[in-house]
């Protein structure tokens, strides 16, 4: 395979060759920065790793004559962002064995009425009665592809994969449910 360079034409084993030439000589400065962004050896490592994969897999866009350090610094800033940004969205996980019974009865004991289903949350959370009732009145199906796809915003899609079931399903559900809605709520509009 050929790949095209800045008016040059060079092949996947050129391309890899320069790339090793000219960016191991930056390889102990980026480990240094990655180890001062991660605080951590093994962390640095593979960030290290990944930064250089990208660096790699973008290097016939890297124009010949830019300054291949700040390049791959701005890769390996880039990439630990990313990475932080992931470890924070990720929810914090605890280990099953080490829950206890009396850990599970204390947080039971917490919330008044045992615990609850996010959609009764909702619908609790509801400002009007008579719109309650009337999600309350439509079929256990419509209910919850209403509450997840207008309640909650999720797309079909998204609705779909949450309750396991097909995505035409879903349409038809909805719209079946808001059609119920419109009818029961006919008199409150």
């Amino acid at each position: 395979m050929k790949i095209v360079v800045s008016g040059t034409s060079e092949s996947d084993t050129d391309l890899a060759t320069r790339f090793t030439r000219e960016a191991e000589p930056f390889f102990d400065v980026l480990s240094r920065g990655a180890r001062r962004l991660t605080r951590s050896d093994a962390d640095a490592e593979d960030l290290l790793q990944d930064t250089l994969l990208h660096a790699y897999a973008g290097f016939h866009t890297f124009r010949e004559n830019s300054n291949l350090k700040a390049w791959l610094f701005r890769i390996l800033y880039n990439r630990w962002v990313s990475a932080y940004r992931c470890k924070q969205r990720r929810p914090e996980e605890i280990s099953v064995d080490d829950i206890t019974e009396r850990d599970l009865a204390e947080s039971a004991s917490r919330v008044p009425a045992g615990l609850r289903s996010a959609e009764s949350e909702a619908l609790d959370a509801l400002p009007d009665n008579e719109i309650k009732a009337a999600m309350d009145a439509l079929p256990e199906g419509f209910r919850k592809v209403v509450y997840y796809a207008d309640v909650q915003g999720y797309t079909y899609a998204e609705t779909a994969a949450i309750l396991g079931i097909p995505h035409g399903t879903v349409m038809s559900r909805a719209s079946r449910g808001r059609q119920r809605l419109r009818i029961a709520l006919a008199h409150v509009a």
